[in-house]
C-alpha cells in the first residue's frame, strides 16, 4: 500500500472510534495548550522587558546599597545591607569628575499620596529629588520649560518638573502649568518644567513623579534607615561618556568608591552597581527558571498523554487481531502493518496538538487581556507544538505498531 492508502485508512479508524480518539488526543491537547500558552506568555514578557529597559536608557549605572543579580556572589541579607554607610553628595560629586563619567547624579525620593488644585487630584504621586542633569541619566525628555538647574540645586529653589500625568490631571489640557504653582505636603514649588509622557516600566507609573533640586529634598526630607534605605535611600546615576563602554565607566566608579570606603582588596564592596546589562541578565535568569518548570510540568501532561495513546493503541491491536491476519494473509507485508499502527498513533498525537495549539494561542491572548502581561505569537512556537505532539505519537505508538506487526497471521486469523 502506497503512503497515501496507509494515511486515508489511519485516519478512517480514528473516525470509526470518535469518542475514544477525542478522549485518548485529551492529553496531548492539554499538554500542548499549556506549553503553547506559557511560550507565548513568556515571549511577550521578553519584549516587555527588553522595551522597558529600552525606555529607562540603555548606558546608565545604578549605584545603589545593594547589587541586583541571581547566582555568583549573594550580597548578604537585607538586614545587613541596610547597615552599609549611605551614599552621599559627595560620593557623587567625586563620580563625575572622573573621565569616564558624563554626568553623575544623586537621586532620592518618597511617594506623597494624592495631590490636588483646586477641584483637580492625581493619585499615587512620587516625589524625587535630583540634580541637573538627571533628565540625561533618567532618559526624561522635556517637553516644555527646562529642568533642574545646578543654580536650583545650590540656592535649593522652590521648583519642580512634573510628570505628563501630574500635568494633565492637574492643570487639564488648556491651562499651562508652566510658573504656576504646586503644593506638595504644604511646600509651595513653581513649575518650570513639563516633561514628555514615558508610561509604566515594569508595572509602575513613570508620569505620576514630581522632581525637585536634590538639596531642596534634603532640606525637608530625611534619608530612610533600616530597610527602607535600600530601596527609597539615595542612590546615583551615571552616564558614561560618549564612546566609553559601560564596563570601562563601572570598574572606574567601582575603584573610585572602594578608596573612599577605604575597603581592603580582600573585602567585598558595601555597595551595589547594577546596569541596564546585569539587571536584565537578572530577570532573563528568571524568566528561564520559569519557563523550564512551566515546560517539564507540561511536559509531565503530554507523557501521560503519549501512556493514553500507548494503552489505546493495543487494544485496538487486540481488537483487530483477526483483521491484521487477515490483511497479512491478502498480501500485507510487516512493514505495512507497522507503519498503519505507527500513522494511526502519530495522527492522533498531531491532532491533538494541532487543537492545542490553537487553544493555547486563545489562553494567551485571554491571559493578556484580562492582565498586563504581553502575549507574543512566534513562528517556532508552532513548529515546537507540532514536533512534540509528533514525537510523542511516534514514541508512544512504536510498541503497539511492532507488536501487530509481528503477529502470525494464521494465529491471527483464528483469534476470538
Amino acid at each position: 500500500m502506497n503512503f497515501i492508502s496507509l494515511l486515508w485508512l489511519s485516519f478512517g479508524s480514528l473516525r470509526h472510534n470518535k469518542s475514544r480518539s477525542t478522549l485518548t488526543a485529551l492529553g496531548i491537547i492539554i499538554g500542548v495548550t499549556t506549553v503553547i500558552a506559557i511560550l507565548a506568555l513568556l515571549e511577550g514578557l521578553d519584549r516587555t522587558i527588553d522595551d522597558e529597559f529600552s525606555a529607562l536608557g540603555t548606558n546608565t549605572i545604578y549605584v545603589q546599597k545593594m547589587e541586583f543579580n541571581i547566582g555568583g556572589r549573594r550580597p548578604g541579607n537585607f538586614e545587613e545591607i541596610a547597615k552599609r554607610e549611605n551614599l552621599t553628595l559627595e560620593d557623587a560629586e567625586a563620580i563625575a569628575q572622573l573621565p569616564t563619567v558624563r554626568a553623575a547624579v544623586p537621586v532620592i525620593d518618597t511617594d506623597v499620596g494624592t495631590l490636588t488644585k483646586g477641584v483637580y487630584e492625581a493619585d499615587d504621586c512620587m516625589l524625587v529629588g535630583t540634580a541637573e542633569g538627571g533628565d540625561l541619566t533618567g532618559n526624561w525628555v522635556v517637553s516644555e520649560g527646562r529642568f533642574i538647574t545646578l543654580d536650583d540645586r545650590l540656592r535649593r529653589n522652590m521648583v519642580c518638573v512634573i510628570g505628563s500625568y501630574i500635568a494633565n490631571n492637574l492643570f487639564g489640557a488648556e491651562d499651562n502649568p508652566l510658573n504656576q504653582t504646586l503644593e506638595v505636603e504644604g511646600r509651595r514649588y513653581r513649575v518650570v518644567g513639563v516633561l514628555e509622557e514615558k508610561g509604566a516600566s515594569f508595572g509602575r507609573p513613570q508620569d505620576n513623579r514630581v522632581f525637585i533640586p536634590i538639596n531642596t529634598f534634603l532640606k525637608y526630607y530625611e534619608i530612610p534607615e533600616g530597610r527602607m534605605s535600600i530601596f527609597h535611600g539615595l542612590e546615583i546615576e551615571v552616564l558614561p561618556n560618549e564612546g566609553v563602554p559601560v564596563e570601562t565607566a563601572v570598574k572606574d566608579v567601582e575603584e573610585l568608591l572602594r578608596v573612599r570606603r577605604g575597603l581592603r582588596y580582600y573585602e567585598d564592596n558595601d555597595f551595589g552597581l547594577n546596569t541596564q546589562e546585569s539587571m536584565l541578565s537578572t530577570l532573563n535568569t528568571i524568566t528561564s527558571v520559569l519557563w523550564l518548570v512551566m515546560v517539564g510540568v507540561a511536559s509531565i501532561s503530554l507523557i501521560v498523554g503519549g501512556i493514553g495513546i500507548m494503552n489505546i493503541m493495543l487494544v485496538s491491536v487486540a481488537e483487530r487481531t483477526r483483521e491484521i491476519g487477515i490483511r497479512k494473509a491478502v498480501g500485507a507485508r510487516d512493514r505495512d502493518v507497522l507503519i498503519q499502527f505507527l500513522m494511526e498513533s502519530v495522527a492522533l498525537s498531531t491532532s491533538g496538538g494541532f487543537i492545542g495549539i490553537i487553544l493555547g494561542f486563545c489562553v494567551a491572548g485571554l491571559v493578556s487581556a484580562l492582565s498586563s502581561l504581553g502575549a507574543a505569537v512566534v513562528w517556532w512556537t508552532i513548529i515546537l507544538g507540532f514536533g512534540f505532539s509528533a514525537t510523542v505519537g511516534v514514541l508512544f505508538g512504536i510498541y503497539p505498531a511492532q507488536k501487530a506487526s509481528r503477529l502470525n497471521p494464521i494465529e491471527a486469523i483464528r483469534y476470538e
